[in-house]
């Protein structure tokens, strides 16, 4: 058994960037859309879902063999590689980072709605979101000041097994209808509300996983002789964001749509799946979204200041009076959710579909550099890769005018 677990934990060591884009790209935002989409839409729009898991690995292989053979990271690469690149690597930073920023106000306000129900099911008592906000903040600032990249992956790994097993389970819980997941297979395009095609394009195949991507492959060490470790680390994570993300909404297109439920709160899946499966299912949905929301939360805080040391060609040092200050000011803004009228489910999903807008603007600069011989040297794209990389930015157009027409 202990041989067992020792190769298992090499295995993780091994993948630590895949595991932490894991972590990243499955949290609350995932689980809102996937949720949602299952509940409206059964199985109907999975196909949006394979292609997104599909590009994702494709350009994640792309950042990380740029990163390794060139030796710098994304946005660094990209101010430095066009004529006017900085303008390009601006607009891509503070894209990013307001995305992100979006987003953390929704995920904390999704963890601590949640975290508040766990509690009033349990004791009876009703704790006020600003407080449990209060302790999470603390906790991963605390991490964050004593941390280092190292302990971050060992913490998203708890995490992201959490999520697994809790959402696993769940599906066996709530026996979902296999025939009516069977017959949602086809595929087809919703008559209203196209904003979900984006959403769940921007939380699968988002922007800022492939610029994060490029930063922990560095943080990791990897040299031209992990091209193929590269590799196998991004289809394992690509594979498992597909997986995780399919069983998601497979739990909702199996039970919620078959019965004509809709999904519009996170807290509502609590309230919808008790029923079906009992408090044993309400109580794992809870800590498995819980998890995923942490899982989230603890790179995105990480989000500027990795984007400005990738920027500016600077060491990422988290240790940093800079870096300390803008991870408090993000764990700041997560306080937003309590004052905000919107709901955070809704605030996820339109930091999703504000995330599919970017995705253009970091698929097109990596076809262009991967094809300069004065960086790539014999490791130049292959005619394959070019087609590849020019399906996910055709696609990244697709999604991109489902976001406008949506947000506007």
């Amino acid at each position: 058994m202990n041989k067992i677990v020792k190769k298992f934990l090499a295995i993780m060591a091994v993948f630590g960037p895949g595991l932490f884009l894991i972590g990243y790209n499955i949290g609350t935002g995932s689980i809102t859309t996937m949720s949602k989409t299952g509940a409206e839409h059964g199985m109907g729009l999975f196909w949006v879902l394979v292609l997104a898991s599909i590009f994702t690995y494709i350009l994640m292989v792309a950042y990380g063999k740029f990163t390794i053979v060139t030796g710098n990271t994304a946005l660094y690469n990209v101010k430095n590689g066009f004529k006017y690149g900085w303008i390009l690597a601006l607009y891509i930073m503070i894209a990013l980072i307001v995305g992100e920023l979006l987003a953390i106000m929704g995920i904390m306000g999704i963890v601590a709605d949640l975290a508040q129900e766990g509690i009033r099911m349990s004791t009876g008592l009703t704790i006020n979101t600003f407080w449990i906000i209060l302790v999470v903040a603390s906790g991963l600032y605390a991490l964050m000041w004593y941390g280092h990249y190292r302990a971050f992956e060992k913490v998203l790994f708890f995490f992201v097994i959490l999520l697994g097993l809790s959402f696993i389970v769940v599906f066996f819980l709530v026996k979902p209808s296999l025939g009516a997941l069977a017959g949602g297979l086809v595929p087809r395009l919703p008559e209203k509300n196209l904003g979900l095609i984006a959403a769940i394009a921007g939380t699968t195949c988002s922007a800022a996983v492939f610029i994060v991507r490029s930063t922990v492959v560095a943080e990791k060490g990897w040299k031209i002789n992990d091209l193929k470790t590269e590799k196998k680390d991004a289809f394992a994570s690509a594979a498992m964001m597909l997986l995780l993300s399919a069983i998601i909404m497979a739990v909702s297109a199996g039970t919620l749509h078959v019965m004509g439920l809709r999904l519009d709160n996170t807290v509502e899946m609590i309230y919808l799946f008790e029923p079906i499966g009992g408090k044993i299912a309400a109580y794992i949905l809870i800590l498995g979204i819980v998890g995923a929301g942490m899982s989230t939360i603890f790179p995105i805080a990480l989000i500027a200041p990795w984007l400005i040391a990738d920027f500016t060609g600077k060491p990422r040092n988290l240790k940093s009076n800079q870096s300390r200050i803008l991870v408090l000011i993000a764990l700041l803004i997560s306080f937003s959710s309590v004052f905000l009228e919107q709901r955070p489910p809704a605030l996820m999903i339109f930091s999703q579909a504000f995330q599919a807008c970017i995705l253009p603007a970091v698929a097109i600069p990596i076809l262009i550099l991967l094809n300069r011989k004065d960086l790539m040297g014999q490791y130049i794209a292959s005619k394959k890769d070019n087609i590849w990389i020019a399906a996910v930015i055709l696609f990244s157009l697709f999604t991109t005018y489902f976001a406008i027409v949506e947000l506007f």
